[in-house]
């Protein structure tokens, strides 16, 4: 069909797009760079509503402290977190990476920050249970680092589009991403937003909302069976 002739355009015109549909986001929530770090874990396999709960009864319990995360035993810490899911595991990737920070950076977070950003990604991944969306959103969101945070929304729209392979691996994504847009801290955090919300109200596993969605028009599955129809 030919219709994406410039990557870079349609990346561009898609955000576009989507930012007036759905307006800014406002996301990551999180006042502080540990409340952050520790949401990019929590997030994982669950809701977002599920970790602000989790959130919300570490603040109460005044736990959103770095040596006081360290101090907590990760089974009280699990318990805290419950609403999470997998909130044992969860609590000893928390337990994991605040030890990380205390071993490599003797607890400064800010001091952590300062590396380059391939070295410090490097060490995200290297410590357990951070994987490479956990670690790019530490990355991007609590270290303002220009680095894309691709999802299963983001490898599924654009999958969708036509603009990467359905068989495309996180790698394979983010350079696409890269490629393709300046690095831009505030506009890949807005744009990584707007990918959640567009996957999670309108480009669906099942049953995706075509008819209402705001970038069908760029859409390769969509021209594609509105020709098969045409033709049947």
């Amino acid at each position: 069909m030919g219709f994406v002739m410039n990557n870079k355009r349609v990346l561009k015109d898609i955000y576009s797009n989507l930012l007036d549909y759905y307006g800014p986001r406002g996301w990551w929530p999180g006042e502080t760079r540990i409340e952050i770090m520790v949401g990019a874990i929590l997030t994982q396999a669950v809701a977002w509503k599920n970790v602000e709960k989790s959130i919300s009864a570490l603040k109460n319990a005044g736990l959103l402290d770095l040596p006081k995360l360290a101090a907590i035993p990760a089974t009280e810490l699990a318990e805290i977190i419950h609403t999470s899911l997998y909130h044992r595991q969860k609590a000893r990737k928390i337990k994991a990476l605040i030890q990380y920070i205390q071993d490599s950076y003797q607890g400064d977070i800010d001091l952590m920050m300062q590396q380059p950003l391939k070295t410090l990604r490097c060490e995200l991944l290297s410590v357990w249970g951070i994987g490479e969306e956990t670690a790019d959103s530490i990355l991007l969101y609590a270290g303002n680092y220009p680095i894309f945070v691709v999802d299963a929304y983001t490898r599924r729209i654009f999958s969708r589009l036509g603009l990467t392979a359905a068989t495309a691996d996180y790698a394979q994504v983010q350079s696409f991403m890269h490629h393709n847009l300046k690095p831009d801290v505030s506009m890949y955090n807005e744009y990584h937003a707007l990918l959640v919300a567009q996957g999670a109200s309108k480009c669906k596993k099942s049953k995706p909302a075509c008819n209402t969605c705001p970038i069908s028009h760029f859409c390769k599955d969509l021209q594609y069976m509105q020709e098969n129809h045409a033709l049947g």
